[in-house]
């Protein structure tokens, strides 16, 4: 296992970190979940990524997490939650104003079986929140050792460079860590988001580096979803049915070729191509199986020439 700084902070986590999204807490059977979190740690894996809304219901996917990482010592692994999306109807639960973060922070510690998060991401941006109320609560939650560093998820650069301001005038304990989506598909952060948060000395850590099964190859042009698959599944299809376009399916294809060549997955090449770039501290995949795990991990090991990554522009442009 490689492992990277995140940005500028003291802290290291493992170049390839394991997700809770739309898997545990959910679909996935509970053993077979646990597995694949032992796997991660057989592994190297160090890092664990979860949030408030993730599985069926509120807490669902933190409260599984803690029960899979309780064989192991807390100071082994880097343990993450994060908070915006309502979680109810009522008012206050949902946002970043000050009591929603502090309430779902101490939910969250409850359902984690832990004393702190070592990141505590807001999940997106708020803007019926103003930022200075948002950053001060997750300084206080830092200064009370119940969050170790803050971290944005999605946000854009104009709001990424508002909140550097803010916290810098306010000599607030800095952000240290942005979670946005990128994949070979999806490459809007390199514009904007990326040089800001390696200037910052902000750690990314991408979500949907496969781009929720879609540079697997298990979704071939001219061919039925497979049963059982992301896309399958009538809660999450909606998002993927977009994706499974002719064009995407046709740059698929090409990038399953290069993959091919290099004897490697389109999963490993995928990986590969983001954890090149030094500015990614980790890239988060999800696990269904525990083989898919060893398969991923092997794309630290992929080494992309300047041939290679020329004829993955080229089928991108």
């Amino acid at each position: 296992m490689e492992y990277r700084r995140l940005g500028r902070a003291g802290i290291e986590v493992s170049a390839i970190a394991l997700g809770s999204w739309l898997t545990y807490g959910t679909v996935t059977e509970q053993e077979t979940a646990k597995a694949c979190v032992h796997e991660a740690f057989e592994q190297g894996i160090n890092h664990f990524d979860c949030a408030n809304v993730y599985g069926s219901e509120p807490h669902a996917a933190e409260r599984f997490l803690a029960d899979a990482l309780a064989p192991y010592r807390r100071s082994e692994y880097v343990l993450t939650t994060k908070a915006y999306w309502p979680i109810s109807p009522k008012p206050n639960q949902g946002g970043l104003s000050r009591k929603h973060i502090f309430d779902q922070v101490e939910e969250s510690l409850k359902a984690l079986n832990t004393d702190y998060v070592d990141i505590f991401y807001c999940h997106r941006a708020d803007a019926n929140t103003e930022v200075e109320e948002t950053l001060r609560a997750i300084d206080d939650l830092v200064r009370q050792g119940k969050v170790l560093y803050g971290g944005i998820s999605e946000w854009q650069p104009a709001q990424i460079a508002d909140a550097l301001t803010v916290q810098e005038g306010l000599k607030l304990n800095p952000l240290r860590a942005s979670q946005p989506v990128y994949n070979l598909l999806n490459r809007y952060i390199e514009e904007g988001v990326l040089p800001i948060c390696e200037s910052a000395g902000i750690g990314l850590v991408v979500f949907s580096p496969l781009a929720q099964g879609l540079l697997t190859g298990k979704y071939r042009k001219g061919q039925a979803v497979p049963e059982g698959s992301r896309a399958s599944v009538a809660r999450v299809s909606g998002s993927m049915q977009r994706m499974l376009n002719e064009e995407t399916l046709d740059k698929v294809e090409a990038l399953l070729a290069v993959a091919t060549d290099l004897n490697v997955t389109l999963s490993q090449l995928a990986l590969a191509w983001i954890l090149r770039q030094p500015a990614i501290s980790s890239a988060l995949i999800g696990a269904s199986k525990p083989e898919q795990i060893k398969e991923n991990v092997k794309a630290l090991d992929v080494k992309l020439s300047q041939e290679t990554l020329d004829r993955i522009e080229t089928i991108l442009a």
